[in-house]
């Protein structure tokens, strides 16, 4: 059957997460943005074949956060497998802000490659390390598998600044993402880093539209 639509399709499931303030941005968009998603959907109406499996915010650290991302991911996998289909219609959806941002940034890869401008909230600071040091260099990158471009171009046509990015920074966003892509390719399922702009940049109420038009997006997707 390949990649084909089955004819009654299985909903697809997103999990979102977000993340805490962190050194410089003392009030974190994606954290309101992922703690206010789903109530904001109900009233909103969620897209036809998408259910939201759950909403989490990780910590702002690299190797501190591992295990909760990592059960966070896991829970995922064992709800699907204890599911009578086994389908791999499972989306991983990260948000993560980008306070020099202008626009909303569809994140098509991560590198293997930990270089923290900062101490991470847990005072973790890598210096050009490898992520997971089985993979190799540093200069490895893993991609997502989902469409970015026609995701993006389908964002713009709703009326949003968004942008594709091959560049997730080298911080703990690039961290989190290439643990889930590697996660994501490891058990069939799919995983996506979208970069939001602070709240100053972008209002809240634009941010959360933003969000349920990415879901529409994702569920569309097949």
């Amino acid at each position: 059957m390949g990649s084909e639509c089955p004819s009654a399709p299985v909903p697809v499931t997103v999990h979102v997460t977000g993340f805490k303030k962190f050194h410089g941005v003392a009030e974190n968009p994606t954290e309101t943005i992922v703690n206010k998603l789903t109530e904001y959907m109900k009233k909103k109406g969620l897209p036809k074949g998408l259910v939201i499996g759950s909403c989490s915010i990780l910590d702002t650290a690299g190797q501190g956060a591992l295990v909760p991302l990592y059960q966070t991911l896991q829970s995922a996998i064992s709800a699907k497998d204890s599911e009578s289909s086994n389908s791999n219609r499972v989306i991983w959806l990260h948000f993560g802000v980008n306070s020099g941002a202008t626009r909303f940034a569809i994140e098509h890869q991560a590198v293997n490659e930990a270089t923290f401008r900062c101490p991470d909230e847990l005072g973790w600071k890598p210096q050009k390390v490898p992520i997971v040091p089985s993979d190799g260099a540093i200069s490895r990158t893993r991609e997502t598998s989902l469409p970015v471009d026609e995701m993006s171009k389908a964002l713009a046509k709703k009326g949003y600044d968004v942008m594709t990015s091959d560049d997730a920074g080298r911080f703990v966003c690039n961290y989190v993402y290439y643990h889930s892509l590697r996660f994501a390719e490891q058990n069939g399922i799919k995983s996506l880093f979208v970069h939001v702009p602070l709240f100053s940049t972008i209002d809240e109420e634009t941010q959360m539209q933003f969000a349920a038009s990415l879901l529409e997006v994702l569920a569309s997707v097949c």
